[in-house]
């Protein structure tokens, strides 16, 4: 029986990209699911939501980035929906391959591939100890927030958003200071079916 070759980030960066999106998870590369309109809908609205964060300069702001690739070790390095770096950790935007330790992290679970973002992220972020890990479903339409305590996640925010009413501006951190719409993100307003 041959022993399995873990697949680096030097195999990520070489590998054909043709076929789609790919990552490298727990040193395998595998092809990231088809974007689909509702993935991409929550993705655009949270991120427009926390554009304040990212317009502050200083020790206030943060870089906030959709789609980027955080390398954690030599075989991980997992391509995330959202994620952010506090300005007054990282004063510079990072570069290339980034390497350094996000502050938060966002997850869009997409059809069959929930467990990825539910059961995998989360125990590797926790590894990692980044301070903050959201997931959302836009099928379900559900956020639910991690904030580190210790060495462990435990649940900041949990919500269903579900009619107009169930989506009201929800103060989560790391952005708790400033309301986050849930009926923007999630596309549930009055003007909507």
């Amino acid at each position: 029986m041959e022993a399995r070759k873990f697949a680096t980030v030097d195999d990520l960066l070489l590998a054909d990209t043709t076929d789609g999106r790919i990552e490298l998870i727990n040193g395998e590369i595998v092809k990231r699911p088809m974007a689909r309109f509702a993935h991409a809908q929550v993705q655009s609205g949270l991120s427009d939501e926390v554009s304040p964060f990212k317009r502050r300069k200083g020790a206030d702001g943060w870089w906030i980035v959709t789609e980027i690739s955080v390398r954690y070790s030599e075989h991980h390095c997992p391509t995330h929906d959202l994620a952010g770096w506090r300005k007054q950790r990282v004063p510079n935007p990072p570069e290339g391959v980034v390497d350094i330790l996000p502050d938060w992290v966002c997850e869009i679970t997409s059809p069959g591939h929930e467990s990825k973002d539910l059961v995998m992220h989360l125990m590797r972020l926790q590894v990692y100890q980044v301070p903050y890990y959201w997931v959302i479903s836009p099928e379900n339409k559900t956020l639910i927030a991690y904030e580190l305590a210790g060495e462990h996640y435990r649940v900041v925010f949990s919500k269903e958003c579900v009619t107009a009413e169930d989506c009201q501006q929800v103060f989560i951190p790391p952005f708790a200071e400033q309301g986050i719409d849930l009926g923007y993100v999630f596309g549930v307003d009055s003007t909507y079916p």
